[in-house]
């Protein structure tokens, strides 16, 4: 018994032993968390997340999340997060239980890694060729057409606000707002400002052959610093349609920049590449492989991209371009998609993140950070609506931005909103009313767009208020126009204008009528008394307002007063096509020599210096690929990616009561962007006309010249106002951004990343016998004489300069090639221009 008891004892305590050790082995140490940028806030895929010291571990998903898993005994106390452009961080951890462990992740503002190859092929290039080969089967574009569902949310915030910064009156205000930002941007991740937030519910439609695109928005919610200004038409500018970034494309267009893609034809002369893991994601095997650019300030990206195995088609990708790119403002853009095969065998994105990080201009001011995520769902492909579906880029329902209560739009979202995304529209709605805040607005807004606004008027223009001339002296100007607060339909302006020296009131009245926002059709009536430069036309300036109130300054040698009358009809035909059909009546009253004989025809007629002219114009414009916002009661045209722009304008003049002369005159004009990847971008402008009539030369084409220091790009920089006329003529200007293709080689020059440009204007025109003997020159002085070209000698001036000065500041050296027997022309011109660009 005694033997059998201790036998009994012995079996117990080994079974004891096995179960102790059988419970601490099951038990697990589990770990769940996300991984976010700690200057944004932003989840961070593909991030390697392990237990420190072993190879146990995952890389997060889209959404920065991971759960990683361990047996107790394992001897990690800690987690390790890594990924390629961030500095490593480790967290400590509890083992055996299940936990919650959120890691923010610093940016490592180093240089690009050199990678390194050994002996042999890199091992990613067979992949990388195999992509190539398979982009025309996997691009979206295959398809003849397709739709989603669309949910966007965007937001800009204000980052790396300094202490000098915190210390100024405006931001003690909010520094109560400032101090409890950490919410937004995480437990240590840095404070930021939210300024803006929108969400939308939209259908994105998208046809091929021709390529069509086009957003419905159905449900919009908008808030921001700046109010309803310009809150819906930042939406529009920044919405999901404007977001479409195609890693299959060789080149992905950033506003006029071009970046080139991982998955270029020319990949091998762009990056170098590393083969680092594969994985099952989504049931698709896949390979991981890093790119890094081969040049600093290439406009090429860093990143990641998981490559499936079986198609070769991306199925997530995280590329970011740095702040060593030759880009203005811009610290980071960060783009980041993930996949999903549809019928018809191409790849769509479902979830899409963009960050764009812009940097402090000066010590004392704050970065902003843009950061947008779209989600899409409920795919339809190869049903193309048909071409007149598309005949708005950018439609929103009437009910769009009707209050929503809080739940039906827990409906509409993809995703619920994170507890400090809720919390943004609270503070926003806190911070814009501030009174020192809604004051700095105003300031702003009055910057950005020229006016005041108060209540249901702006005032303005101010670049206008004030000028000098040697005809009117000191002009002192104001004016006003409603907004939409007046109306939708109906909008009312006029300005009123006096030069101290001429003792001269000028004025300007006019009423618009706003028939259909949808299909944009207005209705116009203006009159208008005013003094102008020969041959300036108003039509070519509209874009240059800087040029146009430029030109007000400085010696009025051709010029005049003029009555005007005119009613304008402009209606959009279908999308891209619009008509315009004006009808005009105006004088011409000189403020120098000036006399043409009443029969232009007959040179033995009487001769008198002033005369009235009465004329129909019915002008057309095509730009098939032009996207047109809304903004108030303007209607705002962004420039065409890919398709020149058409216009073709024919003008009749009738004699009668009102008009002095019979003419008539066609003119075509042909512009163009054409991007040219390494080279930069060239633009390109084509006119030409035909003048069939005896006329006065202020009637004729009289050739745009430009007496400011203000370049014009639609101008001959190196002709005086009025200097040429001619009744046939046709015209090059041509310049050529090279972005940092020879200064980015300059060591000094490549941190100030200044760019060069190069420009050519050329001009042939004849003018007729007849037309150049009705005109006399009463005083016979060359500063009052317009010439005629000689139709076997073009006008030629070429010129060459730096843009990107203190990143504002553009320069621009001219030199005038030929006709320099003319007296008072001039052989070299020095121009500036401020233009704000990436």
């Amino acid at each position: 018994m005694i033997g059998s008891t201790r036998l009994q004892r012995v079996l117990y305590s080994f079974c004891l032993f096995i179960s102790l050790n059988s419970f601490v082995l099951a038990q697990e140490t589990i770990v769940t968390g996300k991984v976010t940028d700690a200057a944004t806030g932003d989840p961070i895929p593909f991030v390697n997340v392990v237990f420190k010291g072993t190879s146990n571990g995952m890389t997060t998903d889209f959404d920065g999340k991971f759960r990683i898993r361990a047996l107790a005994i394992t001897p990690a106390d800690s987690i390790v997060a890594s990924y390629i452009g961030y500095k490593p961080r480790s967290k400590k951890i509890k083992r055996g239980i299940t936990q919650v462990v959120n890691i923010q992740l610093e940016e490592d503002v180093t240089k690009l890694q050199e990678v390194v190859i050994k002996s042999g092929e890199n091992p990613a290039f067979p992949i990388i060729r195999k992509v190539i080969d398979n982009k025309s089967i996997n691009d979206k574009r295959k398809l003849s057409g397709y739709e989603h569902e669309t949910y966007a949310k965007m937001e800009i915030d204000a980052d790396n606000i300094s202490e000098k910064l915190r210390e100024k009156k405006i931001m003690r205000r909010i520094a109560q707002v400032l101090d409890s930002m950490d919410r937004i941007a995480g437990e240590d991740g840095k404070p930021i400002l939210p300024l803006f937030i929108t969400e939308s519910v939209s259908k994105i439609y998208y046809r091929d052959n021709p390529s069509l695109k086009k957003e419905v928005i159905s449900k919009s919610k908008i808030n921001g610093v700046l109010g309803e200004d310009y809150s819906d038409l930042l939406a529009q500018m920044i919405g999901p349609s404007m977001q479409d970034y195609n890693f299959y494309t060789n080149w992905l267009n950033f506003g006029r920049k071009a970046f080139v893609s991982p998955i270029a034809d020319g990949w091998r002369a762009y990056y170098d590449y590393e083969l680092l893991d594969s994985a099952v994601l989504d049931g698709h095997f896949c390979y991981r492989l890093d790119f890094f650019p081969k040049s600093e300030q290439a406009l090429a990206f860093t990143g990641t991209m998981w490559i499936t195995k079986d198609e070769y088609a991306i199925k997530q990708i995280d590329a970011t371009v740095g702040s060593t790119a030759n880009i203005n403002f811009i610290e980071k853009v960060k783009i980041q998609h993930e996949y999903t095969k549809v019928e018809g065998g191409a790849w769509l994105p479902v979830k899409s993140r963009v960050l764009i990080d812009v940097g402090e201009i000066s010590a004392n001011s704050a970065g902003l950070l843009a950061k947008f995520y779209v989600s899409n769902k409920n795919f339809v492909v190869n049903q193309p609506k048909p071409t007149s579906f598309f005949d708005r880029a950018i439609e929103k329902a009437e009910d769009a931005n009707l209050e929503e209560e809080d739940k039906v739009w827990d409906s509409l979202r993809h995703e619920p909103l994170t507890t400090s995304e809720k919390n943004v529209y609270h503070m926003i709605d806190t911070i814009k009313n501030i009174p020192i805040v809604r004051s700095y607005v105003d300031i702003l807004k009055l910057i950005i767009n020229g006016y005041y606004k108060t209540g249901k008027v702006f005032i303005g223009p101010y670049l206008g208020a004030i000028a000098w001339n040697n005809h009117e002296g000191i002009r002192l100007q104001a004016g006003f126009k409603t907004n939409i607060k007046f109306s939708r339909k109906w909008v009312l302006g006029a300005q009123l204008a006096y030069g101290f020296h001429d003792q001269e009131l000028k004025y300007q009245a006019f009423v618009k009528r706003i028939l259909n926002r949808k299909q944009w059709t207005t209705f116009t009536l203006q009159s208008k008394y005013e003094i102008t430069r020969v041959g300036f036309d108003e039509d070519f300036v509209t874009d240059f307002p800087l040029f146009k109130y430029a030109s007000r300054w400085g010696r009025y040698d051709l010029s005049n007063y003029f009555h005007e009358y005119k009613a304008v009809f402009e209606r959009e035909l279908f999308k891209g096509f619009s008509q315009k059909v004006a009808v005009r009546q105006y004088d011409f009253i000189p403020t120098y020599p000036f006399e043409y004989h009443t029969s232009p025809a007959d040179i033995t007629s009487p001769t008198t210096n002033q005369f009235k002219t009465t004329e129909v114009f019915f002008e057309s414009r095509y730009a098939r690929d032009q996207v047109f916002l809304q903004n108030d009661n303007d209607r705002i045209g962004l420039e065409s990616k890919r398709w020149p722009v058409f216009t073709v304008r024919y003008t009749h003049g009738f004699k009668s009561g009102l008009g002095d002369f019979t003419y008539d005159k066609i003119r075509v004009n042909v512009n163009k962007r054409m991007k040219m990847g390494p080279l930069g971008n060239g633009y390109i402008n084509l006119t030409g006309e035909q003048i069939f009539g005896t006329v006065p030369n202020p009637l004729l084409g009289v050739h745009l010249g430009n007496q400011t220091r203000i370049y014009l790009p639609v101008s001959f920089n190196m002709l005086r106002f009025g200097e040429f006329a001619s009744d046939r003529y046709a015209s090059l200007q041509y310049r050529q951004n090279f972005e940092g293709l020879f200064l980015n080689n300059i060591p000094l020059i490549q941190k100030l990343k200044w760019r060069w440009l190069a420009t050519a204007n050329v001009l042939v025109g004849t003018l007729s016998r007849a037309n150049q003997e009705a005109v006399t020159n009463p005083s016979g002085e060359n500063q009052y004489k317009t010439f005629a070209l000689d139709p076997a000698k073009p006008y030629l001036e070429v010129g060459y300069g730096v843009e990107n000065i203190f990143k504002f500041l553009r320069v621009d050296f001219v030199h005038r090639l030929n006709y320099l027997e003319i007296p008072d022309s001039r052989n070299f011109g020095v121009f500036f221009s401020v233009q704000i660009q990436l």
